[in-house]
């Protein structure tokens, strides 16, 4: 039977190599593997565990190393990650379980020299008073990184854009677990049957307010072997990219143009509500591409169209009663979902905008007059987000800000203008999300 923690190494190894998505190498690990559900569920957690708290890990193993952190080598440094977080944060495992297993993985990876230093480091930490070290308070962005793990950049940009109080309520949500929401198919079932089909394999959903074909749902299986799912009753889709697809306001018999659509999730969401229509999904990757098109036949949805197409170029898109400008961006509103992103030394942040604003221009010219272009990115972080719109109305005079109006139970947190909402992962169960609505004069 394979060895857990040796399971969770090369999960990690491979992440830091390869810089692959957690939740896809997870998944592939775990289905690789003959580990119990106990094993499994371990895993899991000290997998996540070392993701999220990456930052502060390497800030204990410096305070308790006589090596200086750039200079441990990468597997040598995964194992005290691991080791360091047994120790720290999973209070029913025994120190001894943690020291012995982490020089084990060692010699197993024929780390022979590492491992006497690997047992001195964690041994260190079993003996002191206070395993979690903090920075001085006084320096606030190096304090807020270590206590909730998130890089320092990270934490000044949020900072400096929203206020110290609300960047420490964003910081405070990466330790927990996303919600799952789920998006009912219309098309064959109602939000009660669904809730009762569920419950009768085992998954606990629950209404949200303001939303009448969404559902939150309590399950750590995996929801793709449920009959229900595979009879294709519902998708899964977070609550606020649902949102964002009741602020695009689609009527039956539109036109709507998806010109960043992969995986789909909108495009299937906004396909239902438009069944005399035609919804248009373009993306540049043929195999994202191909998602959709799964999807939408597990669904039974008719009227989607899949299209390749770089948002970029200068291809033509359908003239369109509705356009949605979900544009790539830094990712900084879904890092609890995928922690790898916060670790990307190259985050785009000073480029994406300038591609966002293209895009965003490329695709207007394809909105009929009195249509609606909603322009969404799932970042935190003004220059992509507000900025961009508001450089985009002040160059086009044919279009206009078109006021928002927000689902019951959705509360805005800053100011903004009347057509642009951000949505924060500590209220609603949504992500960190930006939406903005615009009509064509």
């Amino acid at each position: 039977m394979d060895n857990p923690r040796y399971t969770v190494y090369k999960a990690l190894y491979k992440i830091e190599k390869e810089k692959s998505y957690s939740n896809l190498t997870l998944d592939s690990v775990l289905k690789s593997s003959d580990l119990t559900q106990r094993d499994s569920a371990f895993v899991s957690a000290l997998f996540y565990g070392v993701l999220e708290k990456k930052v502060t890990l390497d800030y204990i193993i410096s305070k308790f190393s006589s090596v200086r952190l750039k200079k441990i080598e990468l597997k040598t440094l995964i194992i005290l990650r691991m080791g360091v977080y047994q120790l720290v944060f999973m209070d029913k495992v025994p120190d001894s379980a943690c020291v012995n297993e982490s020089v084990k993985i060692c010699k197993k990876e024929r780390l022979y020299q590492s491992s006497g230093f690997v047992n001195g480091v964690l041994r260190s930490i079993t003996r002191a008073e206070n395993r979690f070290p903090l920075p001085d308070k006084k320096d606030t962005v190096k304090y807020y990184s270590v206590k909730y793990s998130c890089p320092e950049d990270i934490v000044k940009l949020w900072v400096d854009d929203y206020s110290q109080e609300l960047c420490e309520q964003i910081l405070k949500t990466l330790a927990d677990r996303p919600p799952i929401f789920l998006r009912v198919n219309i098309l064959k079932t109602n939000r009660d049957d669904l809730i009762n089909q569920l419950s009768d394999e085992n998954v606990e959903a629950s209404i949200i307010e303001g939303q009448d074909n969404t559902l939150q749902i309590k399950y750590t299986g995996s929801l793709s072997d449920k009959k229900c799912f595979k009879k294709g009753m519902f998708h899964i889709q977070d609550l606020s990219s649902q949102i964002c697809c009741d602020i695009l306001n689609v009527q039956d018999g539109d036109i709507v143009s998806d010109v960043c659509s992969a995986p789909g999730g909108k495009a299937l969401n906004i396909a239902q509500r438009t069944l005399k229509g035609k919804v248009y999904c373009y993306d540049i990757y043929e195999h994202k591409s191909k998602l959709i098109k799964v999807s939408a036949e597990r669904l039974g949805i008719e009227n989607i169209y899949v299209k390749k197409r770089d948002a970029l170029s200068e291809i033509p898109l359908e003239m369109s009663d509705r356009i949605l400008c979900d544009v790539p961006c830094s990712g900084l509103g879904i890092i609890r979902r995928k922690p790898e992103i916060a670790y990307k030394p190259d985050k785009g942040i000073d480029t994406l905008p300038q591609i966002q604003y293209k895009i965003l221009e490329n695709s207007a010219e394809y909105l009929k007059q009195g249509g609606i272009l909603v322009y969404s990115t799932c970042t935190l972080h003004r220059a992509e987000n507000g900025d961009v719109v508001t450089r985009f109305l002040s160059e086009h005079s044919d279009f206009e800000p078109y006021p928002i109006t927000l689902p019951k139970g959705i509360t805005r947190k800053i100011d903004e203008p009347e057509n642009m909402v951000t949505l924060f992962p500590d209220t609603d169960g949504n992500d960190g999300f930006f939406i903005s609505a615009l009509r064509k004069r």
